[in-house]
């Protein structure tokens, strides 16, 4: 009795094993097909090759920068050129952020199903991407679950397998959050968490995890931690630097207008 079911079970997991790596070889087709040329991503300035080297040499990659820094674009290209590259078994690329709206800027409730609701808030990954495919190769995409858009709040319980997750705009996401984003990898998969600490849209910002898990996973295997250099911002409008700027100077003379308020995050033990 015994042996029938260790047989069972090891011809079970055998046909699990042909079955996923036939859906691999069909979506790697279907990615060919699509995505006809290999994205070509040539780094900017040092961040950006820290960023690429990080994300080519690490299961997660945690890159904090400033508007401009490229950070989004980059981990986009990077990603889609992994997706169409033989040799490996990402079949997926999840696109993950937080719905925090700016402050004073929600627009209430969204007609429609899930798809309408969380589109919005996932128009920063769109553009990006229709800098380098077609918006109707896009759609494609989308439409055969190759990209997948996922909100922050749906991911919980998931183990996601042979893909890539980009998480942007993590400093609007707190530490409790970022703990259930971070344990979703499954088998090969690569994680991409990205932000920038100077554009905290949370009510409390010292709930944003970003400063903490830059510090928290700073140094540990297979995972990279990226601070992108405020002097390598002139990657989107070199006006961006000046704006910044201004914005850092005019919050630093006047706190309660900026910093919020509440005493700073720390981990439990």
């Amino acid at each position: 009795m015994g042996r029938d079911r260790f047989k069972e079970e090891k011809e079970f997991e055998e046909l699990t094993s042909v079955n996923s790596q036939q859906r691999i070889n069909e979506v790697k087709s279907a990615i060919k097909r699509l995505i006809t040329r290999d994205t070509k991503i040539v780094a900017k300035n040092e961040s950006q090759k820290k960023l690429i080297q990080s994300i080519r040499n690490n299961e997660i990659t945690i890159c904090a920068g400033p508007a401009g820094t490229g950070k989004t674009f980059v981990a986009l290209a990077l990603a889609l050129s992994l997706l169409r590259k033989e040799g490996n078994r990402f079949k997926t690329i999840y696109l993950v952020k937080s719905v925090t709206t700016l402050k004073g800027e929600e627009v209430g409730f969204i007609k429609g199903d899930l798809q309408d609701k969380i589109d919005p808030a996932m128009w920063s990954f769109y553009i990006n991407i229709e800098k380098m495919i077609l918006k109707s190769i896009l759609t494609s995409l989308i439409t055969q679950d190759i990209i997948v858009p996922v909100p922050l709040a749906y991911i919980k319980g998931a183990s996601l397998d042979d893909c890539i997750i980009i998480a942007d705009e993590m400093q609007n996401v707190s530490l409790d959050n970022s703990r259930t984003l971070l344990t979703r990898i499954g088998s090969n998969c690569k994680l991409i968490v990205l932000g920038d600490i100077n554009q905290i849209d949370l009510r409390n910002k010292n709930e944003s995890s970003l400063e903490v898990l830059l510090s928290l996973f700073d140094g540990v295997k297979d995972m990279g931690v990226v601070k992108m250099s405020e002097e390598d911002t002139n990657i989107r409008n070199p006006l961006i630097n000046v704006i910044e700027d201004r914005y850092k100077e005019y919050i630093n003379k006047n706190p309660r207008n900026g910093n919020g308020n509440g005493k700073k995050q720390q981990l439990n033990d």
